[in-house]
C-alpha cells in the first residue's frame, strides 16, 4: 500500500531508534520532506531548594538550546534534509497533541516502544497519551 500525505506530518522524537524509524516512515509517506515536522518535548524543570521549596530560577532557555543543537546533530543526514525541527517544554503527550492542532497536521506518526507492565505504569505511555488526546489521525508503528 502506498500513501502520500500532502499536509504536515508531526513526528514526536525522543532520540531513540524507534523515533528514527517513525521519522523515516513519515519522510516516506510525505509528498515532500519539508512537510515533516519533528518535535522533541523536554519535561518541565523544577529545581527545588533543600527544604523542597521551588526556587524561582530555571535554565529552560539553555536546555532548549542544547536540545535543539543535539536534535540538529542527530538529524544531520541527507535523508533528513528539509525536515522542520522544533523543541518545546511541557508534557510530551499534551504538547504533541496541541502542536498537531496548531500545525493543522494531516497525520501524527510515532512508534510504540512496547513497554508494558510496571515500566509503563511508572513511566506512563507518551504514545497512549497522544493517541488519547490527539484530534488528528495517528499512525502508531509497532517497533
Amino acid at each position: 500500500m502506498t500513501w502520500t500525505i500532502e499536509k504536515t506530518i508531526l513526528v514526536p522524537f525522543d532520540f531513540s531508534e524507534p523515533s528514527h524509524a517513525a521519522m523515516d516512515k513519515a519522510i516516506e509517506i510525505a509528498s515532500q520532506p519539508s512537510l515533516v515536522h519533528v518535535l522533541h518535548v523536554l519535561p518541565p524543570f523544577v529545581p527545588l531548594a533543600p527544604e523542597g521549596i521551588p526556587i524561582e530560577w530555571s535554565d529552560d532557555r539553555l536546555r532548549m538550546e542544547q536540545a535543539e543543537k543535539h536534535l540538529k546533530k542527530e538529524l544531520d543526514d541527507p535523508r533528513y534534509e528539509g525536515v522542520v525541527c522544533e523543541v518545546l517544554i511541557g508534557d510530551p503527550g499534551t504538547e504533541c497533541a496541541d502542536r498537531a492542532e496548531v500545525l493543522d497536521a494531516g497525520l501524527i506518526v510515532l512508534p510504540s516502544h512496547g513497554k508494558s507492565g510496571l515500566t509503563r505504569l511508572l513511566l506512563g505511555s507518551v504514545t497512549e497519551r497522544i493517541v488519547r488526546l490527539a484530534k488528528r489521525p495517528v499512525l502508531v508503528l509497532k517497533i
